[in-house]
């Protein structure tokens, strides 16, 4: 019955949040979409002959974003072990970021030049412990990481989503080492009582 509660009042809230209907009035999948926009629309991080690489990409409001934008001559490459529906100009790729086959197969896809930004929005099954949880971010956060430097080109760049605890300040500073400038940034479609917000590592330094 708990639980029941719990859901119920949880739905009302997301059927009054102004981005859902936003999103929805839009035709966008989610309304993670408008993070991604204001992020773009203050660090003009997207350009039209960008390869991209949206990691957990569904059910696709970012990679709706990016094909709005993207022409024909930059890619859209998205990764996701779950299902997503098709969007022109996105080439899909069904598996985990992790997973040697499937970077090869993004890697195929990118070509020798590489991308030139990683964007991620992924956070992984939460538990409702805050040490296994932020434990858990912070691995992932790691993993992004470690996919870029097999895709990410020279002087590209890095957006990623964290939650503020533990481990986050020295994910920054690794950062710091790798890429010439990170920026923290909190969208405010982020909700308010989430600890949600995104590093933005530009210029990768190879």
């Amino acid at each position: 019955m708990r639980k029941n509660k719990f859901s119920n009042r949880w739905l009302q809230s997301h059927n009054k949040d102004p981005y859902v209907k936003k999103a929805r009035e839009s035709h966008f999948r989610s309304r993670a979409v408008y993070k991604l926009q204001e992020i773009n629309e203050k660090d003009k991080l997207i350009k039209p002959d960008y390869c991209v690489v949206d990691l957990g990409s569904s059910p696709g409001s970012w990679s709706q974003y990016l094909s709005s934008i993207i022409d024909s001559r930059g890619q859209i490459i998205a990764i996701d072990i779950l299902p997503m529906e098709p969007i022109e100009q996105v080439f899909y790729i069904s598996g985990d970021f992790t997973d040697e086959i499937i970077q090869k197969e993004c890697l195929r896809q990118a070509g020798k030049k590489g991308a030139d930004l990683v964007i991620s929005d992924m956070a992984p099954n939460l538990t409702g412990i805050k040490v296994t949880d932020q434990s858990r971010n912070m691995a992932l956060a790691e993993l992004v990481y470690d996919f870029c430097t097999q895709i990410l080109k020279p002087g590209g760049d890095l957006l990623v989503k964290l939650f503020e605890g533990e481990g986050t300040y020295e994910f920054r500073r690794f950062l710091q080492e790798k890429f010439s400038k990170v920026i923290v940034r909190k969208p405010k479609a982020s909700r308010d009582q989430s600890r949600e917000f995104y590093i933005l590592a530009r210029s990768y330094k190879l």
